[in-house]
C-alpha cells in the first residue's frame, strides 16, 4: 500500500527518481511464474544450460565462500560509470545488509556522464532502476533488461526517451552495460538463482561517479547538477547501510 501511494506524490517529492524504482508495475512474465518452476523454464534454453556446466561451478564455490544460500539469496546491481565496472551485491534473505560479491569490468562503454533522455543518445541511463526482464536468447549471449524508462524518466516528458537497456554479454554498448560473455553468463546465472529463491525485485542503482559533495564540486557547472543532487540522497543512503533506501525512509528526510 505504502508503495502505491508513493507514486502519487512522484512530482512532488525531491526524490522521486528513488521512488519511482519501485512504482514500476511488475514485469510480464515475472510475477505469474512460480519461483520454484523459475529454475525449470530458464533451463528450457541452451544458453543457459551451457552457462549452469561453464560458470556454474564458479558461482557455486563464490556463494558457499560468503556463506551464501542459494535457496534464500538476494541480490542488486551497481554501476559507477567512472569505476567501469558493474557491482554485484549479495545477502542472504533476511540476513542483514548486502557485501560485495564481486564486480565485472564493462568490456565496453559508451555516451558521457549523465543521464539518458533520448532514443539513440547512446547514453547508459543513471538513477534507480530494476531488472524487468530475462533473455536467455540475446543477441548478446545472455541479458538481463532494466525498466528503463521508468516512471521517474516518464515524468520529464521526452517525447523519445528510447528503451532496451540491458546488463549483457559481447562487447560492444549503445547505451547497455557489456560484461563479457563469461561474465554475464555468472550474472544471469546469479539473477535467475535470486529470482528463483523469491526475490521479485532485483535493484539497479546506476551513478555516474560516487556521488559525494567533493565530486559533485568537480562537476559544479554540469547541466545535470541537479539531477545528480537528486540522486544523492539514495547513493549516500546505501554507502551509509548497505541497503537500498527503503521509500518512506527517504521521503521523511
Amino acid at each position: 500500500m505504502l508503495r502505491r501511494l508513493s507514486c502519487c506524490v512522484l512530482l512532488v517529492l525531491p526524490v522521486f527518481q528513488l521512488l519511482a524504482q519501485s512504482c514500476t508495475p511488475p514485469a510480464e512474465g515475472l510475477p505469474g511464474i512460480n519461483a520454484a518452476d523459475f529454475w525449470r523454464q530458464q533451463r528450457l534454453f541452451p544458453r543457459v544450460r551451457a552457462a549452469e556446466a561453464t560458470a556454474g561451478p564458479t558461482v557455486a564455490s563464490r556463494l558457499r565462500t560468503r556463506y551464501l544460500d542459494p535457496r534464500r539469496i538476494e541480490i542488486m546491481f551497481r554501476l559507477v560509470k567512472t569505476r567501469v565496472e558493474l557491482e554485484v551485491w549479495a545477502r542472504n534473505r533476511g540476513g542483514g545488509p548486502f557485501e560485495l560479491l564481486r564486480s565485472y569490468p564493462l568490456a565496453a562503454t559508451s555516451g558521457s556522464l549523465g543521464p539518458k533522455r533520448q532514443a539513440g543518445d547512446y547514453q547508459v541511463p543513471e538513477g534507480f532502476y530494476e531488472i524487468d526482464r530475462f533473455n536467455p536468447k540475446s543477441n548478446f549471449h545472455l541479458s538481463l533488461g532494466l525498466n528503463y524508462p521508468n516512471a521517474a524518466d516518464l515524468a520529464l516528458g521526452e517525447p523519445n526517451p528510447g528503451g532496451d537497456i540491458f546488463i549483457h554479454g559481447g562487447a560492444a554498448s549503445i547505451g547497455c552495460m557489456p560484461i563479457t560473455d563469461a561474465g554475464i553468463e555468472e550474472v544471469y546465472l546469479l539473477a535467475v538463482m535470486a529470482r528463483a529463491a523469491g526475490q521479485t525485485v532485483i535493484p539497479v542503482h546506476i551513478f555516474p561517479f560516487p556521488l559525494t559533495e567533493v565530486e559533485l564540486a568537480k562537476h559544479a557547472t554540469s547541466p545535470h547538477q541537479a539531477f545528480w543532487r537528486g540522486l544523492l540522497p539514495g547513493y549516500a543512503y546505501f554507502e551509509k547501510h548497505h541497503e537500498p533506501a527503503e521509500l518512506m525512509t527517504l521521503a521523511a528526510k
